[in-house]
């Protein structure tokens, strides 16, 4: 009996130990259980996002997503500032508004995409714009019809207006379309070309498709221009422009339809495109100067010009011109150089080379004499034409193949004939009073081979044109 009762507080003691053993490690795996599970829990969320949230106008973002791509903040799409591209409504207010908010955006990009038609009423978009901006044309901008309300009531100078816009490109593969049949087909030449006489409902001044105002190094690129109601692509007072696989359209006989117009422009380069239209090619006019043209396709037109310079007795000055590489398909003029009496200044040091001509009017051309209605006043005073190169000129005429007509006070010096091989449309047989090359007043030498021979003995001696009279003002006086 004692041992029994001895042995007994030793049991207790141990089973009260296998008790706690196994009690124990069951609370403090239960304890992390439950850590766990509070720790998985989310926090709640907001109800409303984006747009919807009362008060915001941008997206509430969770900690844990990665912030927006830098592409997101540089992209800004017209559908996006309301333009609907059904090419019925009036999308202008979305353009601009797109405009207005890339253009404080460094290298942003406006965005008129593929696939839509977006009206738009005569706009100006202005700068300075924060540098690299770029507007992508992939889709269809067009203009007003001519009879449209909306002429009326804004600038009819030009259609799309960029005015001080720097370091900026247009792009795409979309088409501009200035819808200028209307403007056209109502509208019959008077002494300014742009004022028309045409149906009272249609406004008197012509636009210009795309219009570039005091704006450095501009690129254009591969889009399509169409039926302007006048100039294509206009540049004036800018400095570094670059275009590039364009192509520009209207019928040949749209008037006044010029394809790219530079005024008061320098540091310009035109390579690689077409131009179809019912006027000049490319028209240079007072003030430009450093202009590379090559690789082009002319026709139908008016050809490569430069001028009418010294209208209403003004003074021009274009230098540093080359024409290169170009070819010309029934234009009515070629390579051309046109002023008009009483005008004082100069154009010097121009080239035009490697051009081939098919079925053009009178492929090289000087005519210090220009006049766009019935009779011009003669007048004393000319713009000194001087060292002009046409080298390489190659194809057929229809009219005459070489017409320099330079003013007796102040002739054209300096010009060279090279390697000029042009042969009537219609063969050698016909057409007889018209294959003789006429040169007046004009001096400098020639280099066979030279087709016809009238070229040959065309120019005046170089050592005869001291004895002319030389202009009254040099070129260092002249400011234009």
């Amino acid at each position: 009996m004692k041992t029994k009762i001895t042995s007994s507080p030793l049991v207790c003691f141990i089973l009260l130990l296998l008790f706690l053993a196994f009690a124990f490690p069951e609370c403090s795996v239960e304890a992390r259980k439950n850590k766990a599970h509070h720790a998985k829990k989310p926090k709640p969320q907001h109800k409303h996002r984006g747009k919807n949230h009362k008060g915001s106008h941008r997206a509430d973002r969770s900690p844990s997503l990665p912030p927006p791509s830098q592409t997101s903040l540089t992209s800004f799409d017209v559908l996006s500032f309301g333009a609907l591209g059904d090419g019925v409504a009036d999308d202008s207010l979305a353009i601009v508004s797109a405009w207005n908010a890339a253009c404080k955006v460094e290298k942003a990009t406006i965005r008129i995409p593929a696939g839509y038609t977006f009206l738009t009423s005569s706009i100006t978009l202005q700068g300075p714009c924060a540098p690299g901006l770029v507007l992508q044309v992939d889709g269809n901008l067009k203009a007003p019809p001519a009879e449209a309300k909306s002429w009326l009531k804004s600038s009819t100078l030009q259609w799309l207006n960029f005015k001080w816009t720097h370091n900026f490109t247009i792009q795409g593969s979309g088409s501009v379309d200035g819808q200028g049949s209307n403007w056209w087909s109502k509208s019959t030449p008077t002494q300014d070309y742009q004022i028309q006489k045409r149906s009272d409902s249609i406004p008197d001044i012509k636009p210009t498709a795309i219009r570039f105002y005091s704006s450095n190094n501009v690129t254009i690129r591969d889009i399509n221009i169409v039926n302007s109601p006048q100039c294509h692509l206009k540049f004036d007072d800018g400095r570094g422009v670059k275009v590039t696989n364009i192509t520009i359209s209207s019928p040949e006989d749209s008037p006044n339809t010029d394809g790219i117009h530079l005024q008061r422009t320098r540091d310009v380069e035109i390579q690689h495109s077409s131009i179809a239209s019912g006027d000049d090619c490319v028209s240079i006019q007072t003030g430009s100067a450093n202009v590379h043209i090559h690789h082009i396709n002319c026709g139908p037109g008016h050809g490569i010009s430069i001028g009418g310079l010294g209208k209403d007795r003004t003074a021009a000055c274009v230098s540093d011109i080359i024409v290169e590489s170009v070819s010309m398909l029934k234009t009515m003029y070629g390579a051309r150089i046109k002023t008009w009496q009483g005008g004082i200044g100069y154009v010097k040091n121009v080239t035009f080379s490697s051009m081939q001509v098919s079925d053009v009017k009178v492929p090289v051309m000087i005519d210090q004499f220009y006049c766009d209605k019935h009779r011009c006043k003669n007048q004393t005073d000319a713009v000194a034409i001087s060292d002009i190169k046409f080298n390489e000129i190659t194809g057929t005429f229809s009219s005459q193949p070489i017409y320099l007509a330079c003013s007796s006070s102040t002739p054209c010096t300096g010009v060279d004939l090279i390697n000029i091989q042009l042969k009537p449309t219609y063969g050698f047989h016909e057409l007889q009073h018209q294959r003789q090359a006429l040169c007046w007043n004009s001096y400098g030498k020639t280099q066979a081979p030279l087709v016809p021979s009238s070229i040959d003995y065309c120019l005046g001696r170089p050592d005869h044109s001291s004895s002319v009279r030389q202009p009254s003002r040099s070129s260092s006086d002249i400011k234009c």
